[in-house]
Order: structure tokens, then C-alpha cells, then sequence
């Protein structure tokens, strides 16, 4: 029977390869009353619809029906009271203090070996923090050629990024206060990355960008690639500093996590002196270019 004449609910005695759509009346149909569970959906070369991903082990009904201190119900409230109030002192914006040593390191060069610390650590909530920090360095049998500390407030700007502002003290060479406005944090890729602008209170401008990346080998086994670039908006004699790049340092070092806290180092630094800064350092009878053997210990808690 041609399609245009096959009785409406009817589809099993349709011939769709005869069928000719274009002559059916499909608003003459009733849908409502068709079988469409004894329809063959396949014979007309669809794919039928993906079933969707089978769960081997789909959640209970009941696996959001029970208390919300379930718990309660098996050890007691009594019991549970001390475990909930520690959930809530270690999961929130609570104060904390933490401690670094970055680099705790002897140098081996040629001429006077030295030494190096770079210290900081913060107290404070997730928000807000009074950050310190100290870097120093100097040679065995002399004077610190390096010394300062900095107190800074820190207010987390973004994730993983702190605003910060303080003031730095130099204790070695010319007595020097700065006024400190910089940014630390982690950058895409893990590097972490901490950028200051000093103003001293003789009017110098300068500014200081480290960048350093914790590359895993094995479980305990890091390799640390570092660089320091230290830039000034003006000569300062008195400080053996030249306009422009003062100094850039590269650097790589070798680390074994004996615990994640405690974690000695071997590696190599270069660091070189540029323009005017360069010609300070050789009136000084110092070389500008210095390579630097490294063995110290990364520590923090």
C-alpha cells in the first residue's frame, strides 16, 4: 500500500523504502497512539543514541540521607568535639608562623672563600602577614661585605601572590634605610618569583627580581635553577653601585630532601658586575666576574 494511503498509527505496515515523506501528512498522524517501542529505528541506517557511560559502582541512594554528624551517633558528641575543633583551627584563615632558610651556603672561589645566608619567613593568616626577610653574605676572615633585614606587611592580592611593603635596614658598609614595595609569589610553570623597588632615604632608587624553579627528579632528589638580577636608577659610589644593571646572578644547585623540611646542597653560581658597577668593584681590586662552588642546606618549619 503506498505510504500516502497507509492508515495514521499504523507504521508497521509501512514499506519505508517506498515511502514517499514528502506526500505524508504528518499532521494528520496520531503520535499519541503509535508504538514506537515496536518501531525498528535501525532499518532506516540511524545510528541509535549512545546509552551514556555505565558507573560499576553508582552511590546509594542513602549516601546523602544520613546526619551531618553521623559520627556523633557512634562515638559521641564528647568524643567528637575535640576532632571537629581541630578540622576547624587547621582548615580555616588562622595565623601561622613559617620559617625558611632558602640558602644557608659556604662558597668556594678563587681568593677568599665565602659564605651566604637568605632567610625569610612570615606571621600571619592566609590574608594578611608581617613578612621578614635577611640576606647577608661576606668572607671567611673579614668583615660582612652584605647584611640586611627587611619587616614588611604582606596582603595576599591574588592566589598564590602577595602585595608587600616595609622597610629595609643595610647593617654592613654605609648605615642605608629603604622604603620597600614588591610582589612574591608563584607564576605560572611553579616559578617562584619575588620583585622589590627599594627607595633608600638619600633618594636611591633600586630594584631586586629573583626567580627560582624546584624541578623534581626523583622523590627526594630536586635540582634548583635560580637567577637574581639587581638594576639601579642611578649611580650610588657609596654603595659601589653603578646606574643600570648592577649585577645579574645565574645559578644551579643540587638538592636531596633528607625530610621535606631539611634538605642539603651542592651546586655552582656566576655572578657577574656590569657597567658601572663593574669599574667600582676593579677600584676595589675585585674581580667582576665571580664563579661561586656552593654546599649548604635548604631548611624550613
Amino acid at each position: 500500500m503506498p505510504a500516502a494511503e497507509a492508515a495514521p498509527g499504523d507504521p508497521a505496515s509501512m514499506d519505508r523504502g517506498t515511502v514517499d515523506h514528502g506526500a505524508v501528512d504528518h499532521g494528520a498522524m496520531d503520535h499519541g497512539t503509535m508504538d514506537h517501542s515496536a518501531m525498528d529505528h535501525t532499518s532506516g541506517g540511524e545510528a541509535p543514541p549512545s546509552p551514556g557511560p555505565d558507573m560499576e559502582t553508582p552511590p546509594p541512594p542513602q549516601a546523602a540521607s544520613g546526619p551531618p554528624r553521623a559520627a556523633d551517633a557512634i562515638w559521641g558528641a564528647d568524643a567528637m568535639r575535640a576532632s571537629r575543633l581541630d578540622l576547624q583551627q587547621t582548615h580555616g584563615d588562622y595565623n601561622l608562623f613559617w620559617f625558611q632558610a632558602d640558602r644557608a651556603e659556604m662558597q668556594v672561589r678563587d681568593g677568599a672563600d665565602g659564605y651566604l645566608w637568605d632567610l625569610q619567613g612570615f606571621y600571619g593568616g592566609t590574608t594578611h602577614k608581617f613578612w621578614f626577610k635577611s640576606e647577608g653574605e661576606g668572607s671567611f676572615g673579614e668583615a660582612i661585605e652584605d647584611l640586611e633585614i627587611q619587616a614588611l606587611y604582606s596582603l595576599a592580592v591574588a592566589p598564590f601572590f602577595d602585595l608587600q611593603a616595609g622597610v629595609r635596614q643595610d647593617l654592613a658598609g654605609p648605615d642605608t634605610t629603604h622604603a620597600v614595595v614588591g610582589i612574591q609569589g608563584l607564576v605560572p610553570y611553579m616559578f617562584e618569583v619575588d620583585a622589590a623597588l627599594f627607595l633608600s632615604h638619600r633618594g636611591d632608587l633600586t630594584a631586586r627580581l629573583e626567580a627560582e624553579l624546584d624541578q623534581r627528579v626523583t622523590q627526594s632528589i630536586l635540582i634548583q635553577p635560580r637567577a637574581e638580577l639587581n638594576l639601579s636608577a642611578q649611580d650610588v659610589p657609596q654603595l659601589g653601585i653603578g646606574a643600570g644593571i648592577d649585577s645579574f646572578e645565574v645559578g644551579v644547585r643540587l638538592r636531596y630532601e633528607i625530610i621535606r623540611e631539611i634538605a642539603p646542597y651542592i651546586g655552582v653560581e656566576q655572578t657577574w658586575r656590569a657597567g658601572r658597577s663593574a669599574d667600582f668593584a676593579r677600584a676595589r681590586g675585585e674581580d667582576p666576574s665571580v664563579t661561586n662552588f656552593v654546599a649548604g642546606i635548604r631548611l624550613w618549619f
